[in-house]
């Protein structure tokens, strides 16, 4: 099973904007719009390397997760590595 962890703190610059978010990515220098749960995923990895049951579990703790979704969450992360914001260990 893969692991996770978002990039290093360093490299990104996040700031909140009404109800998106900019990540300026300065590995790459694309500034990313996003919305909900991406800045949730990369604020529960940090820089601590997790499972998907543990980012899982992270968002839990952390959120009122209704249904949470473990096939739609693994989707999320693998789109954000591929976009260089979340590392795959």
């Amino acid at each position: 099973m893969h692991q996770y962890r978002a990039a290093p703190a360093a490299t990104l610059r996040i700031v909140p904007l009404d109800t998106l978010t900019l990540i300026y990515h300065r590995a790459s220098g694309i500034t990313h719009v996003v919305d909900s749960p991406v800045p949730e995923l990369i604020a529960v990895l940090g820089e601590t390397i997790l499972s998907v049951d543990g980012v899982l579990s992270a968002l839990a703790a952390a959120h009122d997760l209704v249904d949470p979704d473990i096939a739609a969450l693994t989707a999320r992360l693998d789109e954000l590595v591929d976009v260089g914001l979340v590392e795959r260990i």
